[in-house]
């Protein structure tokens, strides 16, 4: 089961979202409070089942919030990020190099999340 790992920044306090094996499968954006912080986990917590809007097809579907998008970034490498009911980024992943590889980190989003425990570091 992974986890969610809490740490202060220099500018407030942020959470990665950590998979069994270690990896860091997202990271959230920097919080002021560690209350707010954890709303934030506790956001990704209950959408981390959320459909998925692939962005990079030609004809892209709508999907309402909440959502995982998938995209593009300027090198080219492929993205997701989990966007909650108001259209706020709760959560965002690193670069892949295959889609497939970026899909299967949304579905560990959804295997490790909704359980995972929170540490503070």
């Amino acid at each position: 089961m992974g986890k969610f790992v809490v740490k202060e920044v220099k500018t407030g306090v942020k959470f990665n979202l950590v998979a069994t094996n270690g990896q860091i499968i997202g990271v959230s954006e920097i919080y002021t409070t560690e209350a707010a912080c954890k709303k934030g986990i506790e956001s990704v917590k209950k959408n981390a089942l959320s459909p998925v809007q692939d962005t990079t097809l030609e004809e892209v579907p709508e999907v309402k919030h909440p959502k995982f998008e998938v995209y593009t970034d300027k090198s080219g490498e492929f993205r997701f990020r989990l966007k909650a009911s108001n259209g706020e980024i709760i959560l965002a992943s690193e670069g892949y190099a295959a889609k497939a590889s970026c899909m299967n980190g949304i579905a560990s989003v959804g295997k490790n999340a909704p359980e995972a425990e929170i540490v503070k570091e």
